[in-house]
């Protein structure tokens, strides 16, 4: 029996807080209002959104305490499948307030609780069973306090052994301590500037730097994804450079996973790799319009997808690196 085409996993996901204010200032109370919630942390927001796009999709996560059971109740009535890691400590929550009288976002982010070595292991264990048959499985997110920093490349190495592709999206020690494995690895200039210990000031020097993952076995594809500037695609063969489009932003927070998602339902679809991060692109705008981590809706997403491919086809900026 085959198990859904996209699993993802969240190690530290999050109750996501969002609320409006006045003002924010120190030593005042703030006064919010107008707060909504919802399940957070990077795989869970990409299984919310994949889900909305019409994805098959599997959510594993961990989960503990009053505020875990809370974002397990938020994904089930969004009708997302999920499978369940219980930990013994209580699932985070963050923070985002947004200040009416400027438009500034302010977020906070908790650590998340510690998971045990066991917890750990059975998370593998779980991830194992339900990616078996999966075409793709998508971690990330942070890893929660003292999770080895090697544990991105076990996911890898559990998707090697189950003929799963690995989709990367994470930051820290858990980026920087992959080796191999990795289908295709979405870092932001700063996370690819950790990974190589360089500034990364130019688009060249950013194609230099993925590309030296990519030969060194790190990940077959990089995604760049360049905020408003758009995206950067490399692979051994070639980099291409991908518009984005403007449009009045609500909120920036989810953007990142909503592309992650856009692209992984693309691939999941049998596009090619150039469309599918065009539409990652479409889905990260639609995202920029909704409050909060709140879903994308897939009939703006398909409309925004005509003008990211658009708005690349004015750009033209693909290269092959003639090997």
């Amino acid at each position: 029996m085959n198990g859904p085409l996209i699993v993802t996993l969240t190690m530290n996901p999050a109750l996501d807080v969002t609320a409006e204010a006045e003002r924010v200032m120190p030593t005042d109370k703030i006064r919010c209002h107008t707060e909504t919630y919802d399940a957070g942390g990077g795989g869970v927001n990409v299984a919310r959104f994949a889900r909305a796009l019409g994805a098959d999709v599997c959510a594993v996560l961990t989960s503990g305490g009053p505020i875990g059971a809370h974002l397990v109740e938020l994904l089930d009535d969004a009708r997302v499948p999920s499978t369940v890691v219980a930990v013994q400590g209580v699932t985070r929550q963050s923070f985002t307030v947004n200040e009416s009288s400027t438009g500034r976002q302010y977020r906070f982010v908790l650590p998340g609780p510690v998971l045990t070595a066991e917890e750990q292991s059975r998370c593998l264990e779980i991830l194992g069973t339900v990616a078996a048959g999966a075409d793709f499985v998508v971690a990330s997110g942070s890893l929660p306090p003292g999770a080895p920093t090697d544990f991105y490349q076990r996911v890898a190495d559990l998707c090697r052994r189950h003929g799963a592709r690995l989709i990367l999206d994470t930051s820290g020690g858990g980026l920087r301590h992959i080796t191999s494995g990795v289908f295709l690895l979405k870092p932001s200039v700063r996370e690819l500037r950790e990974c190589v210990g360089r500034q990364l000031v130019t688009e060249d020097e950013q194609i230099d730097a993925a590309r030296e993952l990519i030969d060194r076995g790190v990940a077959d594809v990089i995604v760049v994804s360049l905020g408003a500037d758009g995206a950067l695609l490399v692979t051994g063969e070639q980099s291409c450079r991908f518009a984005s489009i403007a449009v009045p932003t609500v909120s920036g927070v989810g953007a990142g996973d909503a592309m992650v998602a856009g692209i992984v339902v693309a691939l999941s679809r049998g596009w090619d790799m150039d469309a599918a991060v065009r539409y990652g692109i479409a889905a990260a705008t639609a995202k920029l319009q909704t409050a909060g981590t709140s879903a994308i809706e897939k009939d703006v997403v398909e409309r925004y997808f005509g003008r990211v491919e658009a708005a690349t086809a004015a750009v033209a900026e693909c290269s092959d690196f003639g090997l």
